[in-house]
């Protein structure tokens, strides 16, 4: 009572102010900390996305120092999204807590030197563990772990096996790297000398007890057999990478338990090969840097063997596989030494499009003979000669194994196989393609002077070219029935579109953000896009031919021949680095997006599975809670901070600064007050002469006695509570929550206007009206048209309205900001117009037309109804001056007077006469 009192007499106390305006300060700080720290994570995402595609590269500490700083982003997030909506998103909470956990137990086990064992089972390899194993061992462990791909038995011998032999041997390593130093690389004898030098030392030292121990342990653990025959292969650092370093080290045939040892030492030996010391000079490798591990396999008695590669080496523009193979163990295809079957397999079409059988007359195969193993080339059976060394099935199940290892690895495949003697297809090592790229290293190529293109200077999202038909695209409907190839047009980019963007030949949006969810789709995927480019939805119409060079910027009318050339996707070479291969480790925790449609019903907490989905998942949400701030101020909360605005438009409108949104003023404020720019263009379309009436406001009859029946019934409380009589905005430099509820209207407005695409916003909120349900649901539909054709993304349920427009440039903000402004203005008394579904249409043209005018839009859709009669009356208009009626007047007011005897200055509408009363 106190301080109901106090305010009457205008001695609120200073104190509440503060604290009201206290409050609205820490709501939009922690507002704007989740912004920030949504940008800040999608900076950190489109940085691993450009590692993963060799854009850009990171050494092992920044990959952990990024990863760690999502974790603590996405964190952020989650704990101001609680903050803004008093914690109704605690199983988000949950589940970040759940990925970063994963993220730390990733980056926990990828430490160096956290794998002390000399040996490890394939059991437990994969490819992070390259700087322990070596590249071959991670990667058939990558293979048989991760893809269940079959591979031999075996197991894995660690690099530090290999340098406790180096180190505990006493002197044998200073002696080494004192050799070493000797080497002149550009003089082939130094280099020659030192590695025969080198190689002995190694070979004639005693190997270590404790590997020798944990060598003859992980054999008998793995094989049980000691009589079984392997493989034992080199698998140093770097090796099975983009630098290949094949043929440059050892691999020994026909091991047995008994020459393990001195098979062992020949392998580290061959660190120092004349070839290896050659081949890491040329490639940059300091001469003592890499350590040697091993990947011990039983031998595979091949039927047949060979070679796949995953895209043809030469052939840049071929989009098949190369497949090669032998009858026997597949030495001839590696060294060259016999002319194998020959296969050419659609990538697209999963078939064989060419084949060459070769004339083949032997086969090596593994002999055993006074306990020792050995290769020997033996006769083929004249049956075999000319017969395929593989049925068209075993074709498909080595092509599917793969396509499927270059998906995973995200480059072309050097592939080695054997089919063992019981017809089970296995996978000897996996190890990128180098490809000659010399003949598509060309210019970029010269267009004829008359084809030029029909838009230049958009920004590439996602580089390549392509060529296709236009297909337009709302990614809120969708389209099943996108086509292969079709060229995607959006009016703005969208993670939605996901649903057919794996079809598309490239995408073309209107505006959109680099660094967006849905330019990091299409470098996931590589579809090649487009973004920013006005007005392109109105110059290009369904089914129109394009190029799109996503490479220059630029999109062409018809195929350019010239450009087509380009649009071969070059991967680029990268070294599986110890920072590349922790970062595919944790990147599914990281990158992908799954939650793309926040009207799904998956679009829930429980369903986040990444961080990107966590932060997709609170930047939505974000939004209602800033929202709510609108419902606080309705029921009075916070009403002492608020400052009137003295100005002529017809709503009791308050302002609350959060900072930065006013400059100097008195105890009011005027519009050359305010310095929030999102503010000043709502103002401006407020304010704009053109929609401000002119004399009476007029009134359809029948939308008139429609208000009148539904007060006296009380039907209007079909749509709610009355909601009260001021208006709000809370405002700082670059954010604006405006909510206007005055008597039976609710419209809320909440924006964002900056300099960062990627933050800019508007949602917009409308609901209530005085009229029939069916005069207000066409007063929505009139809005949404409006909406729609401003570029809005509208949802309309009934007499309510909800509206978004976001990640616009700032000036292309600011002009909608304008236009809600003057349609805030003339949306009220509008449900009253709406007597049929050509005023629907009409008023909303008349408002993209810039025909903001009442008595305008009156008389047209007063000349569709001329000839209608009401109640035995010529349609009439009645017409009010519109003023502030006092907020103590009630609606029922009017109807009051309508049935006391008003009826009398009703008059028709040739006359012109005005009855000046107000009207909410």
């Amino acid at each position: 009572m106190l301080q109901s009192f106090r305010k009457i007499l205008g001695l609120a106390s200073k104190v509440d102010k503060e604290k009201a305006s206290s409050v609205f300060r820490e709501r939009y700080a922690i507002f704007k900390e989740l912004l920030e720290c949504n940008s800040n994570l999608a900076t950190i995402i489109a940085n691993m996305e450009a590692e993963l595609r060799g854009d850009r590269t990171e050494e092992i500490n920044q990959i952990r120092k990024d990863a760690r700083q999502a974790v603590v982003e996405c964190d952020r997030m989650v704990q101001c999204l609680n903050d803004l909506s008093k914690n109704r998103h605690t199983d988000l909470a949950k589940m970040a807590a759940t990925i970063g956990g994963r993220i730390e137990k990733e980056l926990e086990q990828q430490e160096l030197g956290d794998v002390p064992d000399l040996t490890l089972s394939l059991d437990e390899v994969d490819a992070s563990l390259s700087y322990a194993v070596g590249g071959k061992s991670a990667n058939l462990g990558e293979m048989r772990n991760a893809l269940d791909v079959p591979i031999p038995d075996g197991f894995a011998i660690t690099i530090q096996a290999s340098l406790l032999h180096l180190l505990r041997t006493s002197g044998l390593f200073k002696k080494i790297h004192l050799t070493l130093r000797s080497v002149d690389p550009e003089k082939p004898e130094s280099i020659q000398k030192a590695s025969a030098a080198v190689r002995a030392l190694i070979c004639e030292a005693p190997v270590p007890d404790e590997v020798s121990e944990a060598l003859y342990k992980r054999w008998d653990d793995t094989f049980q057999n000691k009589d079984i025959v392997c493989a034992l292969r080199s698998s140093a650092i770097a090796e099975d990478g983009v630098q290949s370093f094949a043929g440059q080290y050892s691999s020994i045939l026909g091991v047995t338990r008994d020459t393990l040892l001195k098979d062992f030492k020949t392998i580290v030996a061959s660190l120092f090969s004349e070839r290896a010391l050659t081949y890491r000079s040329n490639h940059g490798f300091r001469l003592e840097a890499s350590g040697m591990g091993m990947c011990c396999l039983a031998m595979v008695k091949a039927k047949a063997a060979g070679v796949a590669y995953s895209r043809h080496p030469l052939n840049l523009r071929s989009n098949c596989m190369l497949i090669n193979g032998v009858f026997g163990l597949g030495e001839m295809v590696v060294d060259g030494s016999g002319t194998p079957d020959m296969w050419l397999y659609s990538r697209l079409h999963h078939t064989i499009e060419e084949r060459k059988i070769a004339h083949k007359k032997e086969r090596i195969v593994l002999v055993t003979s006074n306990g020792k193993t050995e290769q020997k080339r033996v006769p083929l059976e004249p049956a075999l000669e000319n017969e395929p060394c593989l049925t068209d099935a075993q074709i498909d199940e080595l092509a599917d194994i793969v396509l499927s290892l270059e998906r995973h690895y995200q480059y072309p495949q050097d592939v080695e196989w054997a089919i063992d003697e019981n017809d089970r297809l296995l996978i000897l090592q996996t190890r990128p393609l180098h490809i000659d790229t010399t003949l598509s290293d060309v210019d970029f190529p010269t267009i004829e002077p008359c084809k030029t293109p029909l838009f230049s200077g958009a920004d590439p999202a996602a580089r390549g070219v392509a060529c296709g038909a236009i297909v337009t695209f709302d990614p809120e409907v969708g389209r099943a029935d996108f086509p292969e190839g079709g060229i995607m047009l959006l009016k703005h980019s969208s993670p939605l579109a996901m649903v057919a963007l794996r079809k598309a030949g490239a995408i073309l949006a209107e505006t959109g953000s680099m660094t967006g969810h849905m330019a990091i789709l299409c470098r996931e995927f590589n579809v090649p896009c487009l973004m920013n480019m006005p007005n392109i939805c109105q110059e290009l119409k369904e089914g129109d031919i394009v190029t799109v060079d996503a490479i220059g910027g630029r999109v062409f009318r018809g195929e350019i021949p010239e450009l087509m050339a380009l649009s071969i996707k070059k991967e680029k070479p990268t070294l599986d680095t110890p920072a590349l291969l922790l970062l595919r480790r944790i990147a599914p925790f990281i990158l992908p997006l799954h939650l793309v449609d926040p009207n799904s019903a998956l679009f829930s907490a429980e369903n986040c599975t990444s961080i990107h989905d966590v932060m997709r998942f609170a930047h939505e949400f974000s939004y209602s809670a800033m929202f709510q701030i609108s419902d606080d101020l309705a029921s009075g909360s916070g009403n002492e901070a608020a400052i009137k605005l003295v100005c002529p438009i017809p709503l009791d409108l308050y302002v609350i600064d959060l900072g930065g949104g006013l400059g100097p003023h008195e105890k009011t404020v005027r519009p050359e007050d305010i310095e929030s720019l999102p503010m000043k263009r709502l103002l401006d379309g407020m304010l704009d002469p053109n929609v401000q009436a002119r004399g009476p406001r007029p009134v359809n009859m029948r939308g008139f006695l429609s208000v009148m029946g539904q007060t006296m019934i009380g039907g209007n409380n079909q749509a709610g509570e009355r909601f009260g009589d001021h208006s709000y905005a809370i405002i700082s430099d670059r954010y604006l929550l405006f909510s206007s509820r005055v008597g039976y209207h609710y419209a809320v407005l909440d924006t964002w206007c900056g300099a960062t695409l990627n933050k800019n916003y508007i949602r917009f909120e409308f609901a209530g009206g005085a009229a029939s349900n069916e005069h207000r649901e066409r007063r929505i539909r009139c809005i949404g048209i409006i909406l729609t054709e401003l570029g809005f993304t509208v949802e309309m349920a009934g007499t309510r309205l909800r509206a978004r427009f976001q990640k616009y440039p700032r000036e292309t903000t600011e002009n909608r900001l304008v236009q809600m402004g003057r349609l805030l203005i003339m949306t009220r008394q509008l449900d009253m117009l709406m007597v049929n579904e050509a005023s629907v249409q009409q008023f909303a043209q008349n408002f993209l037309e810039g025909k903001y005018h009442w008595e305008k839009n009156c008389f047209a859709i007063r000349n569709r109804v001329r000839n209608q009669r009401l109640n035995g009356f010529w349609p009439v208009t009645l017409c009010f001056f519109f003023s502030r009626r006092p907020a103590a007047t009630p609606v029922s007011l009017c109807s009051t007077a309508w049935s006391s005897g008003w009826r009398a200055s009703i008059l028709p509408q040739a006359r012109g006469d005005f009855c000046s009363r107000s009207w909410p």
